[in-house]
């Protein structure tokens, strides 16, 4: 049974098990226990034994997008740079980046810190105004859900739309 309490630190073992969740996650879009121990070579409830549950699996990936997506945001020198950050990272890691906006967000599960990690440069990018950082992220995700879903029209210039929704948000 999943605990919602706040996450015990990951031994080694479950670190690699995350690991490989990670790369099922990323070839086949989805990831289930049974598919991981098959990935692991080992039978699906030895995997209970190093995390909680398919709850504590998808929190420790999430967990980790946004850590992996704070060190992309981190090194944006601008708000134009942060925003081809937070669009790369979603083209690159499409089913990462919906597990970790698809339902609630699992916060009491996450690694302490990891969330406001990967906000902290989102926010600092227009000037430190927690709402428009806010809209701001609520504008990228828009843009890059449609785009991931293919539902702009053919020869749509998404350079020139982020361009043009970025320019709302300067400081």
């Amino acid at each position: 049974m999943d605990s919602a309490a706040t996450p015990p630190s990951l031994s080694p073992r479950a670190r690699e098990i995350v690991a490989a969740a990670r790369v099922l996650l990323e070839d086949e879009g989805a990831v289930s226990m049974r598919r991981l121990a098959d990935r692991l070579g080992i039978r699906a409830p030895s995997l209970y034994k190093h995390l909680a549950g398919k709850g504590a699996l998808e929190a420790a990936l999430i967990s980790d997008g946004f850590i992996a997506a704070a060190e992309r945001f981190e090194a944006a020198p601008d708000l134009p740079a942060l925003g081809a950050a937070y669009r790369a990272f979603a083209l690159d890691h499409p089913h990462l980046y919906r597990l970790m906006f698809r339902g609630r967000l699992p916060r009491e599960r996450l690694k302490p810190g990891a969330e406001a990690r990967a906000a902290a440069p989102v926010v600092a990018a227009v000037g430190g105004d927690p709402d428009r950082a806010r809209a701001l992220f609520a504008f990228a995700h828009g843009m890059v859900i449609l785009e991931l879903d293919d539902r702009f029209p053919p020869g749509a210039d998404l350079d020139a739309a982020w361009a043009r929704g970025l320019s709302g948000f300067e400081p």
